[in-house]
């Protein structure tokens, strides 16, 4: 996946509480392996009427909010199924940072797997960011992950320390996996020759694993 250092981008607001996966990526679109693609289906029975056009009520529908890569929204984010479509979906559209008071524990260890960065904040800093990017046009953040840091591009305003793991191992573990772009496979991948070596012995030893001690 591609390493996440630090980003730019516009910020979406969707002030919105427990929003679920089957919210985020409708079930009927399920029906593909492949993690691209998704993001035509992100939010759909929200961005869409029942006839097919565009919702012009929904948030992500409006103009200025086009290109965002920042999406900031209410506590509990990505409850529900465990379905790994739903941060396919988030990245496909366009979205590398989700900022929340708290995220489903699922949702978050899928996010930490596609090179999504699910920022956790209080509630206090959730409320003025929601607030500065509904009320401010082309209102930016950048997203420091080698500091842990976000700050308003225009002004001081906003300045906050954030983690994105309530437990501090967990926190850095993810957090140097995303700088460095890994997923749990690519760290698997990285002891290959070891793995393979090991195996070597293990088949010498018809595969007896006490033989090795």
């Amino acid at each position: 996946m591609e390493p996440f250092v630090k980003l730019t981008g516009i910020v979406a607001p969707l002030n919105r509480v427990d929003v679920d996966t089957d919210s985020i990526m409708p079930a009927q679109f399920l029906k593909r392996v492949e993690r691209t693609g998704f993001g035509q289906y992100l939010f759909y029975t929200w961005r869409f009427l029942s006839e097919g056009k565009p919702n012009p009520e929904f948030i992500l529908n409006e103009p200025r909010y086009q290109g965002a890569s920042i999406l900031v929204t209410g506590r509990n984010f990505g409850t529900g199924s465990s379905r790994e479509h739903a941060p396919w979906a988030l990245l496909d559209y366009g979205f590398r940072v989700i900022i929340a008071p708290s995220f489903a524990d699922i949702f978050q260890k899928n996010c930490f797997e596609n090179g999504i960065v699910p920022v956790t904040l209080p509630q206090q800093q959730i409320n003025l960011i929601m607030h500065k990017a509904s009320t401010e046009s082309g209102f930016q953040l950048v997203v420091d992950l080698e500091l842990c840091l976000i700050t308003d591009v225009k002004d001081e305003e906003i300045n906050v320390s954030f983690i994105i793991h309530q437990d501090k191992d967990t926190h850095d573990f993810r957090r140097q996996n995303l700088l460095r772009g890994l997923d749990e496979i690519d760290l698997v991948l990285e002891n290959e020759e070891h793995i393979s070596a090991f195996e070597r012995v293990r088949g010498r030893h018809g595969g007896l694993l006490r033989d090795l001690q």
